[in-house]
């Protein structure tokens, strides 16, 4: 009788672990750490969501080795953004920032800082009115330590930056500055009022970047490789029966083909095991990121970058590293659009924040910024969702529906009417006829003329059904681009007064931009390609079947555009803009392509008119062929923008009743859809 008694309750025991690691392992893809963690002492076993499933395992406190440990006290004492920052000094001009002056020899990676700043909106040259005093301490390459700044007053409204661990103790105690850190330590991370940065290599590029390395689409079955972290710097990858393999790198029975590979092959790899300790593990997981390898993190004992805004939930897992097998058993049950999802957001996370020392301090300056505005600054979707926060200025906007890339996620559409800014350079004339073609649309609601003449303001206008309202400009080119408060639709039809269209190519392309409120829509295109014989890139205005840009002396866009080209592009290139207003166009279609990473759309526009020569903003009188900018121009903007972000495309949008042998009365567009 004892004997069955003790054979029954060996079997419950045993049925008991066995549903719990079933259940474990297939809830712990819910495992992660929250978008805000907050310090607290080490934990023993995970928080699991689902605990109610659980109760029959012990509770963390009821475990002797899990004890309470007291954790340390962070750097600063109690300071918290509400006691140690002074918001007054940001009202007004917001967030300004002045960057003390380095005493000595700079390094690298502080001049590439340096320059990050200072080509940013949030710059100033008077540590008067800033609101911010940055100073870049515990220089990682020369292995000097900064001395205190003399206005450092207790470090309040100051931000220590340092994107490489310090080779030498403080000299100074922080007192009430905030800290932007690599991979700081999660118990002495100040949740909300620090700010956690990755840990960067040396080499990291100053803007631009490298692109993610992924390049599949669709997973193909069954292919899902593991790679874990090898001592010496590389990874290993293993096939996917990862229960052979323990957590050392190492396995004890080799589970299929694997071998010792360079973090560059990672996108070979599905899943990215990345151990949970301070040294090596934050900058493997910006090289999985980068390749587009889930990383899969053991017991993180450092704060993941920007988690004050980043949800890494949608991009990482978290689990501890004691339950190794749950893991692995886990990820085999990932679904190939689960595993899709996490890889994709990877990619975007990358490009928008991690790519260049730019992007990174861009990104900590706006997530300071947006403590000085408030939680509604920038919603989650703005900084978890194509293209991100730094492109989603909260200048505009902190209402995901009024930018032109949101519209999938609200289900809403752009609305029904736009603005037309007529254009007009040095030497043109009042455009009589094109307004009374643009105000016969019935989409139009308002005309505004941008006179950039010196002649005077012409005493009468022709009269229109739609207001028209003259705008006296400042004789630059840049000033087609600039976010003026009357401009009271989403879309904007760009025109320069030499432009020659009629009411149903203006109907018609503003109905396709309406489906495209992101990208540019223009009757007029031209092409860039890579000139071999002269090492750079080159632009043509030839017609072709292929375009990657729209001139924008006809093009709708959305208005949101003008405030990131006046705002968020550097000084010099809207300089450049107006020094060679043949550069306006590309200057133009580089933004908009860097921001959608799509190429503008083409509709159809008169063969007659366009074979009469249209021009280039600025450009001279009538000639056989558009005027081509200088092919400096191209190549001092892609250096700018650090990449080509152009894209090229051979789709051209027309009437369905086109070439339809259908009577005339008809037709919606019977302008343009003549036989």
């Amino acid at each position: 009788m004892q004997s069955w008694r003790r054979k029954s309750l060996w079997l419950a025991l045993s049925a008991s672990w066995l549903l719990l690691i079933l259940l474990g392992g297939f809830s712990l893809l819910r495992l992660s750490l929250p978008p805000r963690p907050r310090p607290r002492a080490p934990q023993g076993w995970p928080r699991w969501l689902d605990a109610d499933l659980l109760q029959s395992f012990s509770q963390p406190g009821e475990l002797p080795e899990d004890a309470a440990q007291p954790p340390r006290a962070p750097h600063g004492g109690s300071c918290n953004w509400g006691s140690c920052f002074d918001t007054s000094k940001c009202r007004g001009d917001g967030l300004k920032v002045f960057v003390y002056p380095a005493a000595g020899p700079i390094s690298e990676t502080h001049r590439k800082i340096l320059a990050s700043i200072e080509g940013s909106r949030f710059h100033t040259f008077s540590p008067d009115g800033a609101c911010l005093l940055l100073l870049l301490s515990l220089d990682a390459q020369i292995g000097e330590c900064s001395s205190m700044p003399l206005q450092w007053n207790r470090g309040r409204n100051h931000l220590v930056l340092r994107l490489h661990p310090a080779r030498c103790p403080r000299t100074f105690q922080l007192g009430q500055a905030m800290v932007a850190e690599a991979s700081p330590t999660v118990d002495s991370f100040r949740v909300g009022f620090d700010v956690a940065l990755p840990f960067l290599p040396e080499a990291h590029p100053l803007r631009g970047g490298a692109p993610g390395q992924l390049r599949q689409h669709s997973l193909q079955p069954g292919v899902a490789l593991l790679a874990l972290e090898e001592e010496r710097g590389g990874w290993r990858t293993a096939g996917t029966n990862f229960s052979a393999c323990p957590w050392d790198g190492r396995c004890k029975q080799d589970p299929g083909p694997g071998q010792t590979q360079r973090w560059e092959m990672l996108p070979n790899a599905t899943f990215c095991l990345i151990s949970g300790h301070r040294s090596q593990a934050a900058l493997r997981f910006l090289q999985a990121l980068q390749a587009g390898c889930i990383p899969v993190l053991l017991s993180p004992r450092w704060e993941l970058p920007f988690s004050e805004v980043i949800d890494w939930t949608k991009a990482a897992i978290v689990a501890d590293e004691r339950l190794l097998l749950q893991v692995l058993a886990a990820l085999q049950e990932m679904s190939p659009a689960q595993v899709l999802a996490l890889r994709q957001q990877t990619q975007f996370l990358w490009d928008a924040y991690f790519s260049s020392v730019e992007k990174v301090i861009h990104t900590t300056l706006e997530v300071i910024q947006d403590r000085i505005f408030g939680t509604s600054a920038h919603p989650s979707l703005l900084w978890n969702s194509p293209p991100g926060a730094l492109l989603a200025l909260s200048t505009f906007s902190t209402s995901p529906q009024d930018f032109p890339f949101y519209h999938l996620h609200q289900g809403s559409r752009p609305e029904g009417r736009f603005s037309a800014l007529i254009w007009v350079g040095a030497s043109g004339q009042p455009p009589l006829k094109l307004i009374q073609a643009v105000a016969g649309s019935q989409h139009c609601a308002q005309i505004l003329v941008l006179w950039s003449n010196e002649r005077p303001l012409p005493s009468r206008w022709t009269e229109t059904a739609v207001p028209l309202t003259v705008i006296d400009g400042r004789r630059k080119v840049s000033d087609r681009f600039f976010p003026y408060s009357t401009i009271r639709t989403d879309a904007i039809l760009s025109l320069d007064a030499r432009s020659s269209l009629s009411t149903s190519e203006v109907d018609f392309a503003f109905v396709v931009w309406q489906s495209f409120p992101e990208r540019m829509v223009g009757f007029l295109t031209s092409s860039h390609f890579w000139d071999e014989a002269h090492g750079g890139w080159g632009y043509t205005a030839e017609r072709t079947n292929e375009f990657s840009m729209v001139l924008t002396m006809a093009a709708f866009y959305h208005r949101y555009y003008h405030t990131l080209f006046t705002h968020s592009l550097p000084r010099a290139l809207r300089t450049l803009a107006d020094e060679a207003p043949t550069c306006v166009d590309v200057l133009m279609n580089f933004l908009v392509a860097a921001v959608t990473k799509l190429p503008p759309i083409k509709v159809p526009y008169g063969k007659q008119r366009q074979e009469a020569a249209p021009l280039v903003p600025g450009g001279p009188e009538p000639g056989p062929k558009l005027q081509a900018p200088d092919p400096n121009c191209i190549n001092q903007i892609a250096a700018a923008f650090g990449h080509m972000p152009l894209r090229s495309s051979r789709l051209r949008l027309d009437p369905v009743l086109f070439k339809d042998p259908v009577s005339m009365q008809r037709k919606k567009y019977r302008s343009l859809e003549k036989p």
